[in-house]
């Protein structure tokens, strides 16, 4: 394999302030010696951890059982339940203490302490338990970004039920598909989701996905979130209220070794059939808790906010699971950034005393283009930590966030994960010092590194394959029902690393600077071949945002009979759109010649079309797979109904090449 092509230079460094240091909980020594115990024990450092943070009922004996790799057990002869370490063992010491705040999209606000949200989980666990629903069964969660999602997350935990949450957003069909996959034997869902001032019917989806699907199911338990009028089905839907009634608000925890499976997470896989990630308990928590403690330093006073759905694995490591497992207050919304107008997130770190804000770089891209004007008419000084997660965050947005929201004084936490890892990988402490576009080191105890597709080490500065050498608690189980699958996508190296003959390869492309700092390029499946130049598509990007008249950017491939693949640019501007004619061939030869001048003629785009906004979904992923059929002048055939605005679809479809 020919090494992917670093092109984009960035030199500046952000070193902490003497004030940062003092006041955040770990030292510079601190995290030296976890890295220095990582290093020596590998075992012995996550098991000593785990001892450490999480509450066990059955102590464990075991690390990790390396038995029958690549599927790994960690802590495998203890028993807890995830549930009593997120509230229970606060209950002494925080029972009033806010545990969730929630701002619904109307700007309603709910708050629950722990002991409120204790009572609430407990009587949804009674609940479930009245359904039918036992240890081991799989339940399907298919609600809006509401505390009742993580109530019903955390009831399932309790009870020792599988989870497994389908985003909002997904279709009748898809869910319907991950109803069927985990052999689910209830779900629970809403009448409909408020978003942006719309009302979005989930139960309708519910009861389309059930007609086709859906044989495990016995129970759809139905939470009533707005006034909308809402179809039941006898003998099957009952409202949740109406199934609470005269629950106790206590239950007993059910205690579950730590390698039960927790969750199930379905993630698209490149066939288009979906991957259920299969997550367990012990392992998961322990790496979500350290890494709230590690990354955002998380303490009595903070308040949390991490804007990812539930439906997503953020909205469970860092909503859900993390902030509550150390104890501390974390704010949900409903709404999105832009409703009634795109100060709307700045307006709920003020009104809130937001201190830690994680949030998605499309997210802060977005709002870029309505300037600086706007976040400057909020108090935004009770933020200490700021944190990007979902993709590589481009300079040019990093140096806004930095500057426009975080005052010059927040540390920006450039986070490296997946659905497959459980929690971070690769990112910064408070403390570390920053490279704008890189997400810093490996964390201690995840062993990274660079590699060809023979599985041989590059030198600094080459661009291959990320992968992870040594087995890491919160990782990936198997994909549920297909051991073949999770082997053969994760592991196609067995025995090819020197001393990591389990070598988990991540599907990203990257490289390690001089400093060793890592650069993510993009996915593997997304890396350009130009006239034989292996190029990542997040480094073109990055160039193209950082014209001025440019607030984001895709880039994707296209066959090209001379240099085997094209480079097509999807831009969103901070201007209005200029018409077809002079303006915009102007326009256009002006981004491909910045383009040149940022990283080199080679990386210059062959087409380049302007649309209001890219596709996206309601999470904020933008769609790439999209936007390759609309490069290639084929038609869209794959589902577009969990994107926010399809129409913008209609923009891009008509190239201006040159």
């Amino acid at each position: 394999m020919s090494k992917i092509e670093s092109i984009l230079t960035e030199s500046r460094v952000f070193t902490p302030s003497e004030q940062l240091k003092r006041s955040v909980a770990l030292t510079e020594a601190d995290i030296a010696q976890m890295y220095a115990k990582a290093e020596s024990d590998h075992v012995g450092f996550w098991s000593d951890l785990a001892r450490e943070k999480l509450d066990w009922f059955k102590p464990f004996t075991v690390g990790l059982d390396d038995s029958n790799a690549p599927h790994f057990k960690w802590f495998s002869d203890g028993e807890l339940n995830v549930s009593y370490n997120c509230i229970d063992r606060h209950l002494e010491t925080k029972s009033d203490k806010l545990a969730i705040i929630f701002e619904a999209d109307d700007g309603t606000v709910e708050r629950y302490t722990y002991k409120e949200l204790h009572d609430q989980v407990c009587r949804f666990a009674n609940t479930l338990v009245a359904q039918g629903v036992q240890k081991g069964d799989r339940v399907v969660i298919y609600m809006p970004m509401i505390p009742q999602a993580v109530i019903a997350m955390q009831a399932c935990a309790r009870i020792g039920a599988i989870h497994s949450v389908v985003f909002g957003g997904f279709s009748a069909e898809s869910l319907r598909d991950r109803i069927d996959d985990a052999g689910a034997r209830l779900v629970i869902t809403a009448n409909a989701g408020c978003r942006g001032g719309k009302t979005i019917p989930l139960k309708k989806a519910v009861d389309e996905a059930l007609e086709k699907g859906g044989d495990h199911v016995r129970k759809v338990i139905v939470f009533r979130r707005t006034k909308d009028d809402v179809a039941m089905k006898a003998g099957r839907d009952i409202d949740w209220y109406e199934a609470e009634a005269g629950m106790s608000n206590y239950h007993d925890p059910v205690m579950v070794d730590s390698e039960h499976p927790l969750f199930l997470l379905y993630t698209s896989g490149s066939t288009g059939r979906p991957k259920g990630v299969q997550h367990s308990t012990g392992g998961y928590l322990l790496n979500a808790h350290a890494t709230c403690e590690w990354m955002f330093d998380l303490n009595e006073q903070d308040v949390f906010w991490c804007t990812a759905d539930v439906g997503w694995i953020t909205g469970h490591t860092y909503v859900a699971y993390g902030p509550l497992s150390v104890g501390a207050t974390m704010l949900m919304f409903e709404g999105v950034p832009t409703y009634p107008d795109a100060g709307r997130f700045w307006q709920v770190c003020q009104d809130h005393g937001v201190t830690v804000f994680y949030t998605a770089p499309t997210a802060i891209r977005a709002l870029m283009k309505f300037g600086s004007d706007l976040p400057s008419q909020y108090d935004l000084s009770k933020l200490r930590i700021l944190g990007t997660v979902g993709e590589p965050i481009n300079p040019e947005a990093w140096i806004w966030y930095y500057h426009e929201i975080g005052g010059g004084r927040c540390p920006i936490i450039d986070t490296w994960w997946q659905t497959e890892t459980g929690a971070h990988m690769l990112a910064p402490f408070p403390i570390t010092p920053l490279k704008p576009g890189s997400c810093t080191k490996a964390l201690p105890g995840i062993d990274a590194a660079i590699v060809d597709e023979a599985g041989q080490a590059l030198e600094d500065n080459e661009g291959g394959l990320l992968v992870i050498k040594k087995p890491w608690p919160s990782m990936i189980r198997t994909v549920w029902g297909d051991d073949d699958r999770y082997q053969k996508t994760y592991f196609p190296l067995m025995g090819s690393i020197k001393n990591g003959d389990s070598c988990y390869v991540v599907g990203d492309s990257a490289y390690q600077d001089e400093g060793g700092y890592f650069w993510i390029l993009g996915r593997i499946d997304d890396v350009l071949n130009v006239s034989g130049h292996r190029l990542g598509t997040m480094e073109i990007e990055s160039a193209l945002v950082s014209h001025p008249q440019v607030a984001e950017a895709a880039v994707v491939g296209r066959p090209d009979d001379i240099k085997g693949e094209a480079v097509s640019a999807f831009v969103v501007l901070n201007r209005e759109i200029p018409d077809e004619g002079a303006e915009r061939d102007a326009l256009i030869q002006v981004l491909r010649d910045w383009v040149a001048k940022e990283i080199g003629a080679i990386a210059k785009p062959d087409d380049i079309r302007f649309g209001t906004n890219l596709p996206k979904t309601r999470s904020g992923k933008i769609m790439r797979r999209l936007l390759k059929t609309l490069a290639r002048g084929e038609e869209i055939l794959q589902d577009t109904s969990t994107l926010e605005d399809p129409s913008v679809l209609e923009q891009f479809k008509k190239p201006k090449r040159l």
